[in-house]
């Protein structure tokens, strides 16, 4: 299979499972409303809220890797993500008294890894489909959230809870958008040609 055929079967196999990007997002939006409502929240609490999160982004991966087509770098473009969220979530419920400060470097590195897989998948794709500034806003974002939390560290554990809901819900709405829009070009789509 050629490049631009493995992109637009790619293509194709993304619009059928637009419901799996709708559900990243989803579940990404809960997780960030869930730490801004619940200002009383224990570090302990939030490792397991970012357990569950990281552990359903993960799976979700797997799901769309499965489903991918033979001859696309399942590895490299789904798996290794998906293989990366569930590590950090299999730790968080390993190691449920972790630290403030290891909890904000595994979302750290969580969000940079995350975020750089997305905007390698978007640039993969940005000949077939309209609009993949979506998904790459959306690895931007995880990127510069990672990078903000190596940085700054030290953040009050309020201040570490409002960046991570922010980031969250951010991150969930471009991912519920770019849903939407594979489930438009599932319906509108030609088999080999998405329109603009």
């Amino acid at each position: 299979m050629n490049g631009n055929a493995m992109s637009q079967t790619m293509v194709t196999l993304l619009a059928r499972n637009w419901w799996v990007y709708a559900l990243r997002g989803l579940a990404a939006v809960l997780f960030g409303v869930l730490a801004f409502i619940w200002p009383g929240i224990t570090l302990l609490t939030l490792v397991f809220l970012f357990g569950w999160y990281a552990v359903a982004n993960g799976v979700l991966s797997f799901i769309l890797a499965a489903k991918a087509p033979k001859g696309y770098p399942r590895i490299s473009g789904i798996v290794l993500p998906g293989l990366f969220s569930l590590a950090a979530g299999v730790i968080a419920f390993i190691i449920p008294g972790i630290t403030a400060l290891a909890l904000l470097l595994l979302i750290a590195a969580w969000a940079i890894v995350n975020g750089v897989m997305e905007i390698v998948a978007a640039i993969r794709l940005r000949k077939e489909i309209t609009n993949e500034w979506m998904l790459i806003l959306a690895g931007a974002a995880s990127v510069v959230f990672g990078v903000l939390f190596l940085m700054w560290p030290g953040a009050g554990a309020l201040a570490m809870l409002w960046w991570i809901g922010s980031f969250a819900i951010v991150f969930g709405i471009l991912f519920i958008a770019l849903a939407f829009r594979l489930k438009k070009w599932k319906t509108l789509a030609a088999p080999t040609h998405f329109p603009a």
